[in-house]
Order: structure tokens, then C-alpha cells, then sequence
């Protein structure tokens, strides 16, 4: 019985450390290296990977990956599909409006434009591919001499300019900078521009704690540097905090 009682007093002065971690589903495309990939073996991969599982050890959560469609990544997240969204999604007004974010743990990022090499492209005025839902597609829209054409997946829009439905795609530098250089065919045109508030997680506004877990792991990284490390590996063309 002393025994039993002692244990019990140890555990509520450890603050119940023998209760299981919150287990917390995080939501990802899946599709938009180097943020987010799938790898050979099929798990989710990259940046925010590495990232994300660091968060959860930090926050001493429970975390697990699931894939959506990035058009309804933000409705299955209102909807309870998930707990979380780390998918390359920046913060900004209109999105705000639906969920909350959690601090950034990038810094705003460059987007660039990629059309075919030699091509004699005028962005101000061109039929420009974006993903759709992204701020590049909102910032091509607000542009009044081009046309934008949207597309559900980023590899549909730089398909969009080989087969010439398109005279250039923009998106994220550093989803396009791969590509760019080993292909030939496309190359950079145009100024890159800043978009967004930098990337954070995304999270349904009912769930402040969560949000507060995520931006002390987050301010935890930022202050021992490993953030700046993962940037580094991930996104070397990236500013840093």
C-alpha cells in the first residue's frame, strides 16, 4: 500500500509524465518538393518532414502524416481529417480568415517565373500557369494584362508550358530551380517577387493550445539554430531567421 501511494504521489509531481503523448495527424501534399515528397518507399519526405517530426519531439506530441489534394487540404483540415497542415502553405489574410497559423519557420520566399528558354515572354502580359489556391495564382490574378490558367498540381503547371498552354509558370523559386536546371528547355524570366508572410502550420482556430505547442517548438528552433540548419539542407537559395 506505502508503495502504491508513493508511486501515485510521483506521478503528480511529475506532472502525469506516464500519460501517452497526444497523438496529432499532420496533413501534407505530398507533391511539392523540397517541401514536401513522397519517396521511393512512399512515405512523405523533405523539409517540412524533417521539420515537422523535430516539432512533435520538441512538443513532445505524437505525430503522424497524411496526403490530401491541395485544393481541399484546407476544408479536410475545418473538417477534423487531420490536426495540422504542413504542406508549403503560407500565411496570408485570406487564408487567416478560415484557420489560424502558427509563427512562420520560413521566412517570406522568393516566387519566380520559368517559361521556355529564349522565349521572348512579357509577364505583365502573358498566359501564366499556377497552381490553384496558391498566392502565386492570386498574384497573377491581380495583374491586369495576364491570363492566368490554373492547374491542380504543380508538375501540371510546368507541363502546361512545355505543351505551350502556357507561356510561363510560376511558383516557389525553390520548387522550380531543380527543375530549371536540369532542364534545358525552361529557364528563369522575369524579377522574382515576395509573396505571403512565410510558411507556417496550419490549424483550426479552435485549437490554441496546439497553436502554442507548435510556436514554442518552433521559437525553440529558431533559438538553438537548427531551424537555420534544416533551411540550409532543404532551401539553400532561402533566407534565414
Amino acid at each position: 500500500m506505502k508503495k502504491l501511494l508513493l508511486a501515485t504521489a510521483l506521478l503528480a509531481l511529475t506532472g502525469g509524465t506516464a500519460i501517452a503523448q497526444q497523438t496529432v495527424r499532420l496533413g501534407t501534399e505530398g507533391g511539392y518538393p523540397p517541401y514536401n515528397f513522397l519517396n521511393d518507399a512512399g512515405e512523405v519526405d523533405g523539409f517540412e518532414r524533417e521539420l515537422g517530426d523535430e516539432l512533435c519531439a520538441r512538443a513532445n506530441l505524437t505525430c503522424e502524416w497524411v496526403t490530401n489534394e491541395w485544393d481541399s487540404i484546407i476544408p479536410n483540415l475545418v473538417s477534423g481529417n487531420y490536426d495540422a497542415i504542413m504542406a508549403g502553405m503560407s500565411i496570408t489574410p485570406a487564408r487567416d480568415e478560415v484557420i489560424d497559423f502558427s509563427d512562420p519557420y520560413t521566412q517570406p520566399d522568393p516566387s519566380a517565373y520559368a517559361a521556355p528558354t529564349g522565349a521572348d515572354v512579357d509577364i505583365e502580359n502573358a498566359v501564366i500557369a499556377a497552381q490553384t489556391g496558391t498566392i502565386q495564382a492570386s498574384e497573377v490574378a491581380s495583374m491586369p494584362g495576364a491570363t492566368l490558367v490554373e492547374f491542380a498540381t504543380p508538375e501540371e503547371t510546368v507541363a502546361a508550358v512545355r505543351n505551350g498552354e502556357a507561356d510561363a509558370v510560376i511558383a516557389d523559386k525553390a520548387f522550380l530551380v531543380p527543375i530549371v536546371e536540369d532542364d534545358g528547355d525552361l529557364a528563369f524570366v522575369g524579377d522574382d517577387v515576395l509573396l505571403g508572410g512565410g510558411i507556417g502550420v496550419g490549424l483550426r482556430e479552435s485549437d490554441d493550445a496546439l497553436q502554442e505547442q507548435f510556436n514554442a517548438a518552433i521559437q525553440s528552433m529558431k533559438d538553438d539554430g537548427t531551424l537555420n540548419e534544416l533551411i540550409a539542407k532543404w532551401l539553400p537559395d532561402s533566407a534565414q531567421f
